[in-house]
């Protein structure tokens, strides 16, 4: 390309500012040329704080300028669905922000829209955790430290709804998330990229805060998940956000010859095998082999140079989508969720 690749931002939360403008900024050959947020006075103050020269009142507005060759969703995900579709529509790269939709159909319309339009990188915001020691894992993995997977233990408790008083947030709202609930589709994104496929699953939730500021919440601080995997391993899930102390989230993976253990929040590794299960010593992580967050670079590298795109793709996040609308499902009905991903 002769010019600069040119952006447009539609939803300028904490993560577009700590992470996307910064990440994109960094890369040679970007310009950041447009924003439209929730409000004229935020959309105003986000182009003052970061120097970008267009604003717009409508998101419409932003994918109809000609000016623009990809866009940078991140809205709540009520809206992902829709300006996906219409910026692949009036030929615009798509960066959406994570959870990927309000609900699986809505997923598969946006992966049917990218299909459509092959041309076009499509990407979603990758779950963050593990993404330092993926190489390791996929290395111990595939030359069979583990054995044959046979249990599978995926955690997460955390205190984001922990406190009683704190008001309704959209996470909160399923008007605005949908089936989307607490990390459970983070760490089952995470866990897709080391294990085989769902196929089946059963699950409840549960708010321990049904009501906040006498608004009803719309999405459960407790989930629980038992699951069948493709090849017969078992898989259990537990998040939690009402969880003020002995805050933890992990990854563990136990086989016929040994476990790993996943630490999502100090990406550390710890294994063993058979004769070594006791203590689980740690697994370094060579600085050669460690990832870092490098999203918007790799955004851009699929446009310009067509790499492909490693994390995320719009049929893995059709996958975890699935998945999270099983569990939905699931608790609602009390039945067991056949053939998810």
């Amino acid at each position: 390309m002769n010019h600069p690749i040119r952006v447009g931002l539609i939803g300028a939360g904490a993560n577009t500012r700590l992470r996307h403008i910064p990440g994109l900024r960094a890369v040679n050959g970007v310009a950041i040329v447009g924003v439209c947020n929730r409000r004229p006075e935020s959309t105003q103050a986000v182009a003052s704080e970061f120097n970008i020269p267009k604003t717009y009142h409508r998101w419409e507005d932003l994918i109809a300028d000609p000016e623009i060759d990809a866009i940078v969703i991140g809205t709540w995900p009520y809206l992902h669905c829709p300006i996906t579709l219409a910026a692949l529509q009036a030929g615009k790269h798509v960066l959406t922000e994570a959870r990927m939709s309000m609900n699986a159909d809505e997923a598969r319309q946006m992966l049917a829209a990218s299909q459509q339009h092959p041309s076009l990188v499509t990407q979603v915001v990758p779950s963050p955790f593990g993404l330092k020691g993926h190489d390791v894992m996929v290395d111990l993995l595939a030359n069979g430290f583990i054995g044959d997977l046979r249990e599978v233990r995926v955690f997460n408790f955390n205190g984001a709804f922990a406190d009683p008083n704190a008001p309704l947030t959209w996470r909160q709202d399923a008007t605005l998330s949908g089936c989307n609930m607490l990390t459970l589709g983070i760490v089952h994104e995470t866990v897709m990229r080391w294990v085989p496929p769902v196929v089946s699953l059963i699950a409840q939730t549960h708010a321990h805060i049904p009501a906040r500021n006498e608004r009803p919440v719309g999405t459960p601080d407790s989930v629980q998940v038992s699951a069948k995997l493709q090849g017969g391993a078992c898989a259990t899930y537990h998040c939690s956000g009402a969880t003020a102390f002995g805050q933890t989230a992990g990854i563990e993976l136990f086989g016929t010859k040994g476990a790993l253990c996943y630490d999502l929040l100090t990406d550390t590794i710890r294994g063993g095998q058979a004769g070594r299960l006791s203590g689980l010593p740690s697994i370094p992580i060579p600085a050669e082999k460690a990832q870092a967050w490098n999203v918007e670079a790799d955004f851009i590298a699929a446009i310009r140079e067509h790499k492909p795109i490693a994390f995320t793709t719009f049929e893995s996040g059709v996958a975890y989508m699935e998945f999270t609308e099983a569990v939905a499902r699931s608790a609602t009905t009390g039945m067991s969720e056949p053939r998810t991903q």
